[in-house]
């Protein structure tokens, strides 16, 4: 297929759209089910270079949650602990393939914003991922194939309108892009620009042990951040991107809103909310929202009377401001990445209230000195990339 018509582009008033290849070649994807739009379109081709790169970085099967041209988790395989098939809503006895794992963790990161998402994943998707999929309010996925058990799963869900694309694993992007602006064209070389374990050799701190865990982790941190929209800084743990901050202009501001996500992330695994009994028949996004508001400072919003007997069979104790401070001290050995270098020492400050003990980011600030001062007042591990991996 040489090109695509879409519904309409970012917008219902932005008519005509369509993807099409600039040569006049055929396009690398294939739209198996549902009509995918202009918006889905960014999302699916992003998440798939960020499952791509992070699966050929790690050797681990690797999905991403998208939202609006950004991810709201990815993660690589690594087995759920019974705790995390709690949180995520796994059942006990539910098998999980490695690819559906991954995705299960990216969704899970933070399931309010992955609400009607877009799926990556970087292997073919079997009908364990399907299966998990067909409950969840999603956009559409994209993968480089699909069983015919999966197939079958996904053209039941939404009428048949579900969104499934199929793209070639072995296309390879030409090396300029062009993106009009105002009717003003830009162009720009393609960033090839390959994330491996040699950009974490220049370790900064007195603390230099960097076991592989965290190469792994700096890398999944890394790797996301190049697909995110920028200013961007992502904290992960276990291969599992917990806290994306994304489009701030003020880099304190992605670590903030990224250090908050995690720290909700955590929240999650609380006794008091692991406890939570919900009332019957509740749906799976009034669910997601009460736990949110329940583990924030608007809890009272879902323990006021005449709202707690809708979501829960028991009106659970709120969970002070001390509890959560205690139980986010327990966090530890998080890793952090930023998609441009650090211009003060209040962004690992940050970083260090959330359990961070690994950093990775460009390096190059006037205040570097300082960076590295409030690091190793910490006894972080900090490597300096060298490179900027900002994206619009």
């Amino acid at each position: 297929m040489i090109e695509l018509e879409l519904k309409y582009g970012c917008n219902p008033n932005q008519k005509p759209a369509r993807i099409m290849m600039k040569d006049g070649s055929d396009l690398p994807v294939e739209v198996l089910s549902g009509r995918p739009g202009y918006i889905n379109f960014l999302d699916a081709f992003n998440s798939w270079q960020l499952v791509k790169e992070l699966k050929e970085a790690t050797g681990l099967p690797s999905a991403a949650s998208f939202k609006h041209v950004s991810p709201a988790g990815a993660a690589v395989y690594k087995e759920l602990s019974p705790v995390e098939r709690k949180i995520y809503f796994v059942k006990e006895d539910a098998e999980l393939s490695p690819i559906a794992t991954a995705y299960v963790r990216a969704r899970g990161t933070d399931r309010l914003s992955s609400y009607g998402d877009f799926a990556a994943l970087s292997d073919v998707c079997d009908a364990s991922v399907a299966n998990y999929l067909k409950a969840e309010v999603s956009d559409g996925i994209i993968a480089p194939g699909y069983t015919e058990e999966a197939l079958e799963i996904f053209r039941q869900k939404r009428g048949g309108r579900y969104n499934v694309v199929q793209i070639d694993a072995d296309y390879v992007p030409a090396e300029q892009e062009y993106k009009d602006v105002y009717g003003v064209t830009f162009e720009q070389g393609r960033n090839n620009y390959k994330l491996d374990a040699s950009q974490l050799e220049n370790i900064v701190t007195a603390n230099k042990d960097l076991p592989e865990n965290a190469k792994i982790d700096l890398l999944t941190a890394l790797i996301t951040l190049k697909y995110t929209q920028s200013n961007s800084v992502c904290y992960v743990k276990d291969g599992q991107a917990i806290g994306v901050g994304a489009g701030q202009q003020s880099r304190i501001h992605c670590t903030r809103l990224a250090g908050s996500k995690a720290d909700n992330w955590y929240m999650r695994q609380h006794p008091k909310v692991l406890g939570l009994q919900f009332v019957d028949g509740i749906r799976r996004p009034n669910r997601d929202n009460a736990i949110d508001v329940y583990t924030s400072d608007e809890w009272e919003d879902v323990l006021r009377e005449g709202t707690w007997q809708e979501i829960f069979k028991v009106k659970p104790e709120p969970l002070t401001a001390e509890e959560k401070k205690a139980w986010i001290a327990t966090q530890t050995g998080l890793a952090l990445g930023s998609d441009a270098f650090f211009p003060f020492g209040d962004n690992v400050e940050r970083a260090h209230k959330s359990g961070v003990a690994y950093i990775a980011e460009p390096g190059g600030s006037i205040r570097d000195d300082n960076v590295i001062e409030t690091a190793d007042k910490y006894g972080m591990v900090m490597a300096f990339t060298g490179m900027r991996l900002f994206h619009h």
